[in-house]
């Protein structure tokens, strides 16, 4: 089994605690509550070896972090040693896509981009499909910045699940990737591929969200 560290960042309201709800549990609530520092969960994924054809079991440690200003500081004690950022806006708000904007260039200043897989994400495509008028931030537009910075990119809907496990699945095919590429550069560098793990050394923060903390 492999083990990565995933983070979410993104403006507040924008559908993180969601994404990562309709993932872990298959759920989604109107009315969740805002993230208070950051929230912990976990969820496993099966992927094809694309050599072997067997399964390999990736498990996701995810930060889900809160999106207000105020919190923005703690932001670095979750993303530092993220394997993969999860960096979502909300297709209805074009303050959103800036802010997301702003996220990627902090992680790649900070984290540095160079095995950091970064995966934008539109989300609330459910809105614009009822009144396609909702739509502010068009895939053309989030396609091109996505390529321009090298990022995996997904419209989504935490609310209908559309592509949701798509984008877990594509994250953890990319880092099974370069985790192959690491170990043929350095063989000697762990007990093989599906014995290597990624320790996740945080502590468990305290959350608004009782059920998230426990995986």
């Amino acid at each position: 089994m492999l083990q990565f560290k995933l983070v979410l960042l993104g403006d507040s309201s924008v559908g993180k605690s969601s994404i990562v709800h309709r993932f872990v549990k298959d759920t989604f609530d109107e009315l969740r509550e805002s993230t208070i520092g950051a929230a912990f969960l976990s969820q496993s994924i099966k992927i094809k070896d694309p050599n072997s054809e067997e399964d390999v079991v990736i498990k996701f440690e995810i930060w889900d972090t809160a999106g207000q200003e105020r919190y923005k500081s703690l932001a670095p004690m979750y993303y530092r040693n993220a394997n993969a950022a999860l960096v979502v806006y909300d297709v209805t708000e074009a303050d959103s896509l800036v802010k997301a904007q702003a996220w990627v260039n902090e992680l790649k200043q900070k984290v540095g981009d160079e095995n950091l897989v970064i995966h934008l994400v539109g989300n609330k495509v459910d809105l614009v499909e009822e009144e396609p008028s909702k739509r502010v931030i068009t895939v053309e537009e989030a396609t091109k910045y996505a390529a321009d910075e090298n990022l995996l990119f997904k419209e989504v809907s935490a609310k209908t699940g559309l592509n949701i496990k798509e984008v877990f699945q594509t994250i953890g095919e990319k880092l099974y990737e370069i985790k192959q590429v690491e170990l043929a550069k350095n063989p000697g560098n762990g007990n093989g591929i599906n014995g290597d793990q990624v320790n996740i050394n945080l502590p468990r923060p305290s959350t608004n969200d009782s059920t998230s903390c426990c995986s």
